[in-house]
């Protein structure tokens, strides 16, 4: 793989969570689309972009500056999916499964910025 972050197990699986966001928020109202839609979707790109951003080498207290932005933006995504189910735009057990990925990402995250 030509570019560091695409190894990391971190980047991949905010990458896959990132597709489960892009295709929930296509279920949401058309009135969402500039409010919360945007706001959820701008925050779990924000996660992907910020691993791949950080591990560029520049060195290892960037990259764990990097991570800790993009662990406040795994939370707004989690903040945002609570929105969603109270708004009923998700059923309980979808919000259940992304919730838990969410926290297992955290875990991830924190972990590998917790190593330097």
């Amino acid at each position: 793989m030509a570019f560091r972050f695409e190894d990391l197990q971190v980047w991949q699986k905010a990458m896959d969570l990132n597709e489960q966001i892009n295709q929930l928020t296509k279920a949401f109202p058309k009135d969402e689309l500039f409010i919360l839609v945007s706001q959820i979707k701008r925050a779990s790109d924000s996660v992907v972009l910020n691993i791949a951003e950080g591990s560029t080498g520049q060195s290892k207290a960037v990259f764990k500056l990097f991570l800790g932005y993009s662990l406040r933006s795994a939370i707004e995504v989690v903040s945002c999916l609570f929105i969603a189910k109270r708004r009923n735009y998700m059923n309980d057990d979808l919000f259940n499964e992304l919730y838990a990925e969410y926290e297992v990402l955290v875990k991830m995250i924190t972990a590998l910025k917790n190593s330097f």
